[in-house]
C-alpha cells in the first residue's frame, strides 16, 4: 500500500536533528505498529501536495502549532484538499491538528478550548472495544500537546474516545476518517522538550505534574496498530 503524508509543521531546529519531523515520526511508529507501506511526505506549510491523491490507499495529517480555524493562506489552502478528499471517501486520518481539522471541514465546532492546555500523558476512555486491535480496552494513554479542541462530534461520526478534560479526544466516520486529538508519534522526550519550552506559559503546576506524567508511559503504539487496521480496512 502507498500512504500520504500531509505534514503541517516544521519542527524547531533545537530537535529537528533528532526527530525529523512530525512525517518522520509517524512513519517509524507506524513501521513499528506493522505498517509494510510506501510512503510519500508533503509539507503543506511550504504549499506541497501530490499531484493527485488518487494513487494513495490513505492520507495522514499531523499535527501543528498552528489552528485549524487559522485564516492562513496555507491553512485555507489544506482545508480545500480535505474537503475534497471527505466528498471522495479517501481514507483519512488525522492527529490533534489534523484530527481539528477534519472535524471543522466536518462541520463540527472547533476553537481555543475554555480549559487551557492538555499537556503531558493523558488519560482517556475508550469507547470502541471491538475496534480491530483495540483488544477489549475501556482505557487509552496517550501524550497530548494541544489548547485548541473539537467542541462537539461530528455530524455522522462515532466516538472512539473522551475524557472529562477532552470530550472529543477521537473519532471515526464510517470506513474513511479515523481521529485522534492526543499524539501516538510522541515519545517522552519529545513532550519533555514541549513542556520545558511552554514551562512559563503553562504555569509551574501544571508543568510539573505534566512533567511527572511522562514517567507513567503511554499507548502510542497500540493506537498506531488501530490506525494501520483501519487503513488496512482490517
Amino acid at each position: 500500500m502507498r500512504i500520504c503524508v500531509l505534514d503541517n509543521d516544521v519542527l524547531d531546529p533545537a530537535v529537528a536533528a533528532t526527530y525529523t519531523s512530525y512525517a518522520e515520526m509517524f512513519v517509524r511508529l507506524l513501521r513499528d505498529a506493522g505498517a509494510d507501506w510506501s510512503v510519500d511526505i508533503f509539507n503543506t506549510t511550504q504549499g506541497q501536495y501530490p499531484a493527485s491523491f488518487d494513487e494513495y490507499g490513505a492520507v495522514l495529517l499531523t499535527g501543528s502549532r498552528a489552528d485549524a480555524f487559522s485564516q492562513e493562506a496555507w491553512v485555507l489552502e489544506l482545508r480545500q484538499h480535505v474537503e475534497q478528499l471527505l466528498q471522495a471517501k479517501k481514507k483519512l486520518v488525522g492527529v490533534c491538528f489534523g484530527h481539528q481539522l477534519i472535524a471543522l471541514c466536518l462541520g463540527a465546532k472547533v476553537g481555543r478550548a475554555p480549559q487551557g492546555w492538555g499537556t503531558g500523558r493523558m488519560r482517556y476512555q475508550w469507547h470502541a472495544p471491538h475496534l480491530a486491535q483495540a483488544q477489549g480496552r475501556s482505557e487509552i494513554a496517550l501524550l497530548a500537546s494541544h489548547q485548541d479542541q473539537v467542541f462537539e462530534l461530528p455530524p455522522g461520526a462515532t466516538l472512539l474516545a473522551s475524557s472529562e478534560f477532552c470530550p472529543v479526544a477521537a473519532f471515526a466516520v464510517g470506513e474513511h476518517v479515523f481521529c485522534v486529538q492526543p499524539h501516538p508519534e510522541f515519545v517522552e522526550d519529545y513532550s519533555a522538550y514541549l513542556l520545558n519550552k511552554r514551562r512559563e506559559q503553562l504555569g509551574e503546576e501544571h508543568y510539573t505534574a505534566s512533567r511527572n506524567s511522562l514517567a507513567f508511559g503511554h499507548d502510542g503504539l497500540q493506537m498506531a496498530r488501530m490506525m494501520v487496521a483501519f487503513v488496512e480496512g482490517a
